[in-house]
């Protein structure tokens, strides 16, 4: 009996494993327990007020497969119209991990505006890290995206 149950359960786990290595990740990063983009905040209000504001579900769309919320209307509406200009690069992981050809989670307590895009990172001492050299790190993460999606 107890050897069935341990064969059974490796068959299980290894089918898990390989199932799960066969689906590449999201192209916009939600977590795990939730369909909303940069954790529910509102990607328009980085660019028109400079920090980061929660959204409200009232204000809300889907794009490539997440839920976006927004703080007003209008943010709703600018990003209907231009959601490339808005959305964080790297579908919203962490710029430094995929410039790293990895993914983390991108905090959106942890941005930066460069060259017209949003980029979040993990966390302050990777931003720390991400600021040390811009333009090199999303010239790498550039290299690195969508393919890291597969890793």
């Amino acid at each position: 009996m107890v050897k069935r149950f341990v064969i059974a359960f490796a068959a299980f786990f290894l089918a898990a494993t390989t199932a799960s290595a066969a689906f590449a990740k999201d192209p916009v990063y939600t977590g795990l327990f939730s369909n909303n983009a940069v954790d529910g905040y509102d990607a328009v209000a980085y660019f028109t007020e400079g920090k980061p504001v929660k959204g409200e579900k009232t204000f809300s769309m889907e794009y490539k497969g997440a839920e976006w919320r927004f703080a007003s209307a209008d943010n709703l509406a600018a990003f209907k119209a231009e959601p490339e200009k808005y959305a964080p690069q790297f579908g919203g992981y962490c710029a430094w991990a995929v410039s790293q050809d990895y993914t983390a989670r991108g905090n959106p307590e942890n941005w930066t505006i460069y060259e017209g895009k949003l980029y979040l990172n993990y966390n302050d001492e990777i931003q720390k890290r991400w600021e040390a050299d811009i333009p090199g790190l999303v010239a790498a993460g550039e290299e690195n995206w969508p393919g890291v999606l597969d890793k």
